[in-house]
């Protein structure tokens, strides 16, 4: 039977297939999306494995799989040189593993009817989803960006990468009043640490996104919706990257038009 995965470490939190085998029985597609646990040291056998195997269609990629990929893999669409982080795998031209990133894609689609041209933003992390963030938020024109880093040097060289002006901080620094701050770190993720945020400086017509999924319900979302700010949660990226990702595992577009009831099941 052909297949799908979601790698990862951990991985036992992933959503991915849910929303994967809802889609498959939704168009009658005989196949299966399952999670693998894949830790650093066993992510080239997987590929190895993966490129072997006739069934396999390909994998999407999560922490903290997403910029080692790519050292594994065929990157014809230049993914390396633009994001420099792959959340999918599939079977290119000949069978061969190429990756590509539907991350950028996925944060966007909830923005899309957000005007953030001259704006500010503030991103917290610097890993392979921060990646593809500021990717997006570049070609939205956001004006200015405020990187939150552990590591300065790391973070000034995201910023000019992605050709973005801004600065970096840490994350005992308080937050600017940006119009849109996205927690692009595993944060508040179950099993991590809270993000612990002051959000009194943001004004009222700001934006929280928060990428993270497992809990729904973040303490960042919790405190932004205290301040009845706007909101986005971690399913709607991920639904979106997913989306992408399904079509090129299995050669048709997700319905998309029950978007509502993939929700309801993914909180029940």
């Amino acid at each position: 039977m052909p297949y799908a995965q979601v790698i990862g470490d951990p991985i036992a939190h992933s959503k991915s297939p849910v929303i994967h085998g809802f889609w498959l029985d939704a168009l009658g597609i005989d196949a299966r999306y399952d999670a693998e646990h894949v830790t650093p040291p066993m992510l080239r056998d997987y590929f190895v494995r993966a490129a072997a195997d006739p069934h396999w269609r390909g994998c999407n990629v999560t922490i903290p799989h997403k910029i080692a990929t790519l050292d594994h893999v065929g990157d014809p669409g230049g993914v390396r040189a633009s994001i420099g982080a792959v959340n999918t795998v599939f079977r290119g031209e000949g069978g061969a593993l190429v990756g590509t990133n539907t991350d950028a894609a996925g944060f966007y689609a909830p923005l899309a009817e957000t005007d953030l041209a001259g704006s500010h933003a503030v991103v917290i992390g610097s890993g392979g989803a921060a990646r593809a963030i500021l990717f997006a938020l570049a070609r939205m024109d956001v004006e200015r960006v405020t990187l939150v880093a552990r590591n300065p040097l790391k973070g000034a060289g995201l910023l000019s990468i992605f050709g973005l002006k801004g600065d970096v901080v840490g994350f005992d620094a308080p937050l600017p009043p940006a119009d849109l701050l996205v927690n692009a770190s595993p944060l508040g993720m179950a099993g991590q640490p809270a993000l612990e945020l002051d959000l009194d400086p943001l004004p009222e017509d700001a934006i929280v996104y928060d990428i993270v999924y497992a809990p729904l319900e973040t303490p960042l979302l919790a405190a932004a919706r205290s301040r009845d700010l706007a909101t986005i949660d971690g399913l709607e990226m991920l639904i979106g990257q997913a989306a992408a990702a399904f079509e090129l595992f299995f050669g048709a577009a997700p319905p998309r038009d029950r978007d509502a009831e993939l929700r309801a099941r993914l909180t029940a």
